[in-house]
């Protein structure tokens, strides 16, 4: 949607603020009935699988030139590649929903005016976001990463500074199941990546900073998380910040990174749009879904998104893993054709595969298995269809 190549600090900025996340310091207390080293182990090596993909997906995209979206067409075709567009765009309204309801619950929390209000605020402020562009923000996007920032490793200190070791509760989560929670928050954004690694003006360096920022941000929302469930004994995070005085800097940590990271979400939405709809403006959808966020925030309530991120890890791990093994194995373009059958039925094969893994607890996770098999299954059918 911009002409204008954005630079390695611009890319590090976005990817920064991506990471600072109220959903991932949410999830990061699933991972409290572990204990802190195994914890501490489970998102480790999560992040490592997840950002290896997100890696490999942004280099595609940042090589081609193309959005992400635009990139599947290289392996599924002009038509088949609607199905992962349409897909793309329905996880990124959910994603839009989710943020903003994480979001406007922990700023009620700190400051009671009701959460529907804080909807509209933290929305309002995406929607000023995405109209001011991306290449736009510049400087206050730099004020604000600076600030957020700052006021994490406060709320760092908050928990790990002044906290003591609460007892825990039972295992509750397996760590094969830790692993998968934990790259499937990396895995989220690899239908996204290149949207802005295209707009590099050295996309594999791009790539590389912002995958590299990506991790360790997200890693450390985590395990903040985590910290704050086995170490406040608390894992409600507005709750954790008014116990630490946080009041107004909790907010905008709040309210910022919400902010920041949902701005992604939504801008990527309109980026997909334009993918499955030639002429749609994609500033003004990616607008469109910042409303419907607002909108399934206000009105429904969304706690647990365990199962949300298992079905974009059984959607998108497959799809990346058939998009590795054409471009970087194979060396094959499809997106000329309008329908890559073979490729799609191989999608499918990986679905299911990663559906059945689901109900194996295996060290690594779900995707890691899946994407090794999906892979080997798209060289081996490429050589025998290739010999006839």
């Amino acid at each position: 949607m911009e002409e204008k190549r954005t630079s390695l600090f611009e890319n590090g900025l976005i990817w920064f603020g991506a990471g600072v996340s109220i959903a991932e310091i949410l999830i990061g207390t699933y991972f409290a009935s572990l204990g802190f080293s195994k914890g501490l182990l489970a998102i480790i090596i999560g992040h490592i699988i997840g950002c290896i993909l997100l890696f490999f997906a942004g280099i595609i995209g940042g090589i081609v030139r193309k959005s992400s979206m635009e990139t599947v067409k290289r392996s599924f075709g002009q038509k088949g590649s609607l199905l992962f567009s349409v897909a793309n765009i329905i996880q990124l309204v959910g994603w839009t929903a989710i943020m903003i309801y994480d979001g406007a619950k922990a700023a009620n929390g700190i400051f009671h005016t009701g959460s529907w209000i804080w909807c509209l605020v933290i929305g309002i402020l995406i929607i000023i976001w995405i109209l001011i562009g991306l290449q736009s923000l510049g400087k206050a996007n730099t004020v604000a990463m600076i600030a957020l920032f700052g006021l994490t490793i406060v709320l760092c200190y908050a928990i790990f500074g002044k906290g003591s070791v609460h007892p825990i509760a039972e295992e509750t989560l397996s760590f094969g199941a830790a692993v998968e929670l934990s790259v499937a928050m990396p895995l989220s954004w690899l239908p996204l990546i290149s949207d802005y690694t295209r707009e590099a003006k050295s996309p594999i360096k791009a790539t590389v900073v912002s995958v590299t920022i990506y991790g360790v941000v997200s890693a450390w929302m985590y395990v903040i998380g985590m910290g704050s469930a086995i170490f406040t004994g608390e894992s409600d995070i507005a709750k954790i910040m008014l116990n630490a005085g946080l009041g107004i800097a909790g907010l905008l940590i709040v309210v910022f990174s919400t902010v920041t990271t949902t701005f992604l979400d939504a801008y990527s939405a309109g980026v997909s749009s334009e993918s499955v709809f030639s002429k749609m403006n994609g500033k003004w959808f990616a607008v469109g879904t910042t409303v419907v966020g607002i909108i399934c925030a206000m009105f429904f309530p969304i706690y647990n998104i365990t199962d949300f991120l298992y079905f974009i890890g059984s959607v998108f791990a497959p799809m990346i893993a058939i998009q590795i093994a054409d471009f970087f194995i194979i060396k094959k373009d499809s997106s000329k054709t309008t329908f890559n059958v073979k490729n799609l039925a191989i999608w499918v094969i990986g679905f299911v595969i990663y559906r059945v893994l689901m109900r194996v607890d295996i060290l690594v996770g779900n995707t890691l298995p899946d994407m090794v098999i999906t892979i080997l299954i798209c060289v081996v059918v490429h050589q025998i269809t290739k010999n006839k």
